[in-house]
């Protein structure tokens, strides 16, 4: 099975995604509702929730697990590859969205034929994530030589698990956030969390036409379906019964409502764990 963890209802965007570009395997998703948002804790206190939440997940026979928050990924992931994973289960794999969404800005510069020195790149996420500077450092391996002007909106995770996605308050606080990337005339747009997608249509239309609005669920969608291609020891392990499995640890009702409500799935198996 591939499993698919988030600290709450962003990562189903990435699911979402992959369900489309890869329908035939077995899923498990794993919503760390309660202690959502990430994006505000220390990066020892985010190692601590994914090494649990990993923990889970390789237990309910996840061969793969695709870490489908970029706080996670940005604070987490490089500790969670060289320590925790070989340490605890050396046969499984994890992978980040960072990278997949790096490399899918170089190709969409590349297919454009953009002049790479003179781009302006704006990334849009959680405090941890910004903080991190990952994108950065990531654009920058790819010789990237543009600029990169960054912004934390640390307020769209929460309306995002709210379900506030239409309240005009929303479009408000997104139009502030958005609106120093605006002046500025950045060229692309980097939803840098996975609950961003689910305010694309919003974020576009408070970015304006001039501005391309990159899909990130989509990039890492066909960037798992080439590390599969390629790593065949790793896909022949995964079970393909189209069998899809949910858990969260907070809320039944309401996570099963949005599940239905956005992957258009009728009475979707969903129960809560303790992950602490």
């Amino acid at each position: 099975m591939i499993g698919v963890f988030d600290s709450g209802l962003g990562g189903l965007t990435t699911l979402k995604s992959f369900l489309k570009e890869l329908p035939d395997y077995d899923y498990v998703y794993l919503g760390d509702n309660a202690r959502a948002p990430y994006g505000g804790k220390t990066h020892d206190v985010i190692y601590g929730h994914v090494c649990e939440a990993l923990r889970f997940l390789f237990l309910q026979n996840c061969e793969l697990v695709v870490l489908a928050c970029n706080s996670a990924s940005a604070e987490a992931l490089k500790k969670i590859q060289q320590e925790f994973v070989p340490n605890n289960f050396p046969d499984k794999k994890v992978l980040g969205v960072i990278v997949p969404v790096a490399e899918g800005v170089e190709e969409f510069v590349t297919r454009k034929k953009m002049d790479a020195n003179n781009i302006r790149v704006g990334v849009i996420g959680t405090r941890a994530t910004i903080e991190s500077k990952v994108f950065e450092k990531e654009l920058a391996k790819r010789s990237f030589s543009g600029e990169i002007l960054t912004r934390a909106c640390p307020l769209l995770v929460p309306l995002v698990e709210e379900n506030w996605i239409n309240r005009p308050e929303t479009k408000t606080i997104l139009k502030k956030y958005l609106w120093p990337l605006k002046v500025n005339n950045i060229n692309i747009l980097v939803l840098a969390c996975t609950h961003y997608p689910i305010l694309y249509n919003e974020i576009k239309h408070a970015i304006g036409r001039k501005v391309f609005v990159l899909n990130p669920p989509d990039i890492v969608a066909r960037k798992l379906r080439s590390y599969l291609e390629r790593h065949q020891e790793i896909a022949k392990k995964l079970s393909k019964n189209k069998k899809r499995l949910f858990f969260t640890t907070d809320n039944i009702e309401s996570f099963s409502r949005f599940i239905s409500n956005f992957l258009y799935l009728k009475n979707p198996q969903v129960k809560k764990v303790k992950l602490a």
